[in-house]
């Protein structure tokens, strides 16, 4: 396989790794910094238990992540796919990595459905599990996620570009519509959305008042609600006098 450096394809990755390249590091940042540096990648949320990793990582495991999938489970923000991710890619280890791509693959290569269970079945779990190898499993992981991500997607598969085609219980089928299609999200006008504009918005100002926050926003009702829920979930802060900002 030939590699391609981290920093030209995860230029963010390599920013957070250049300000804070061990967990003592990140946990001596403020949870302002962590939430802004964050960005646009994704739930801010996942930037709180990041940060909160960091802490217990930097004083309980010597500053060093641990590898047992077991333990990973343990710290904030850390489910059985995580775990078994960083204990695959981090540290190869032979765990099983079951994202919604790798999912959606063995289920149309194998059980002949066009897409999984909306939840992981402990059945479907120990059927996975079978398939590892012995050897090399990490790249496995990696090899099977990416031909789920690029070549069997959701919407459109490259039948034609797929290494397994031939194997394919789903194409034999002759491609049968599942029962449990995916609905697409919306975005638009949602309280996620608004929730994101109000974090972006703490993230390119010191603080800002209920009023100046409402501007970016049609429905008055929805940002309160957003402002209310952001303040309980620890994203933002207010102060006595009304005004909102990053956590300190």
């Amino acid at each position: 396989l030939q590699q391609t450096p981290v920093s030209r394809v995860l230029p963010k990755w390599n920013e957070w790794m250049q300000r804070w390249p061990t967990a003592s590091d990140l946990a001596s940042a403020t949870t302002a910094e962590v939430i802004t540096a964050w960005g646009r990648l994704g739930y801010p949320r996942r930037a709180l238990r990041l940060h909160e990793c960091s802490k217990i990582i930097a004083n309980d495991f010597d500053n060093e992540v641990p590898f047992s999938e077991e333990v990973l489970k343990k710290l904030p923000g850390i489910g059985e796919y995580t775990a078994a991710a960083i204990s695959a890619f981090a540290f190869e280890q032979r765990s099983l990595v079951l994202d919604i791509n790798v999912r959606r693959l063995f289920g149309r290569l194998i059980d002949g459905v066009e897409f999984p269970a909306l939840a992981l079945t402990k059945v479907e779990k120990e059927s996975r599990g079978g398939l590892l190898p012995e050897e090399i499993a990490h790249i496995w992981a990696a090899a099977t996620m990416e031909l789920g991500a690029l070549i069997c997607t959701s919407r459109k598969p490259s039948c034609e570009s797929c290494p397994v085609n031939s194997r394919c219980a789903w194409r034999k089928k002759g491609f049968p519509i599942s029962a449990n299609s995916r609905k697409t999200q919306t975005w638009h006008g949602t309280d996620r959305q608004c929730r994101g504009v109000v974090v972006q918005a703490l993230r390119e100002n010191s603080s800002l008042t209920e009023a100046e926050l409402k501007k970016l926003w049609s429905e008055d009702s929805q940002m309160e609600k957003a402002l209310s829920s952001l303040v309980k979930d620890g994203l933002i802060s207010i102060k006595e006098s009304g005004v909102f900002s990053l956590p300190a």
